[in-house]
């Protein structure tokens, strides 16, 4: 039988939680749910190659257990203090019967990017979908004045250096009828005060996916963009002073789990979409965006 989407997953109230580390999935109440008993695949990506950045926790473990059930091999990174989670993330994927590969690496840096991308062309001899998942924020209540140097510089390394350096590094190695999809956010149309910092990146990832994919159209690669509303993920608790009460402004009520963006990620990599380019998909839970 259907179920009613309000009512599908946890609501707030959710109890007093802080995390240290913004990739711990552990330590989270309730835990978030990846598709790990839901996910079912139909060989939408059967054999491609694919690399998913952040793979380790929240949406891009999702994506990654969501590509291998569809039939794809996955490299994707984490942080080194990330490891216990890119094991579990490892294991789903291998339970699917598909390749895993987990690699340490921090997409600030140019150089471990180009050895990420030297990393999957060695292991997959080529890279059929490249999604920029892993992002960084820190809630700051007080506002710009509270927002210090080495904070906007890690969020804006994070979620638009890596980025940037990740495609322009992958493009030579995806084939036609590959893709890139990036992670954007509500943030990008409806910023909140608070993450003035991200949310300003999640504009500019808007911008950068619909200029790329007119860039790249001709050569037969897709760049599309998915703009989750709010998600109950590690990214919530290690960033935010309080939530209670996350997700409650969305008009199902509730945060979104990690399992129920994959399927657009899926979408946008299947040749299903293969006259889709340069689009958001969004995924609020009912906000309007532009």
């Amino acid at each position: 039988m259907t179920q009613d989407p309000t009512r599908k997953h946890p609501r707030p109230d959710f109890p007093d939680q802080e995390q240290e580390h913004p990739g711990w999935t552990g330590p989270m109440d309730p835990p978030p749910d990846h598709g790990e008993e839901s996910y079912e695949g139909s060989g939408l990506l059967r054999d491609r190659r694919t690399v998913v950045t952040g793979g380790d926790s929240g949406i891009g473990r999702a994506v990654a257990l969501a590509f291998a059930r569809e039939g794809a091999d996955v490299l994707f990174t984490h942080l080194p203090e990330e490891e216990k989670d890119a094991q579990e993330t490892a294991a789903l994927i291998e339970g699917a019967g598909r390749r895993a590969v987990a690699v340490s690496c921090d997409i600030r840096s140019e150089d471990e990017c180009r050895a990420l991308v030297d990393r999957a062309v060695e292991e997959f001899g080529r890279i059929d979908v490249l999604v920029n998942n892993a992002a960084y924020q820190m809630s700051q209540p007080d506002g710009i004045r509270a927002i210090s140097t080495d904070q906007f510089d890690r969020v804006v390394r994070t979620n638009l250096y890596g980025m940037f350096w990740l495609c322009k590094m992958a493009l030579p190695h995806i084939p036609a009828g590959g893709s890139i999809i990036n992670s954007t956010s509500v943030q990008a149309y409806k910023p909140s005060p608070h993450l003035l910092d991200y949310a300003m990146t999640k504009g500019a990832i808007v911008t950068f996916t619909q200029g790329l994919a007119q860039m790249v159209a001709e050569d037969g690669v897709r760049v599309n963009a998915v703009a989750p509303g709010p998600v109950w993920t590690p990214l919530i608790p290690a960033t935010m002073p309080d939530t209670s009460e996350f997700g409650k402004q969305s008009p199902m009520g509730r945060p979104a789990q990690p399992a129920e963006m994959a399927p657009a990620y899926v979408f946008l990599a299947s040749p299903r979409a293969s006259f889709i380019t340069a689009e958001i998909l969004n995924a609020t839970g009912g906000t309007p965006l532009p």
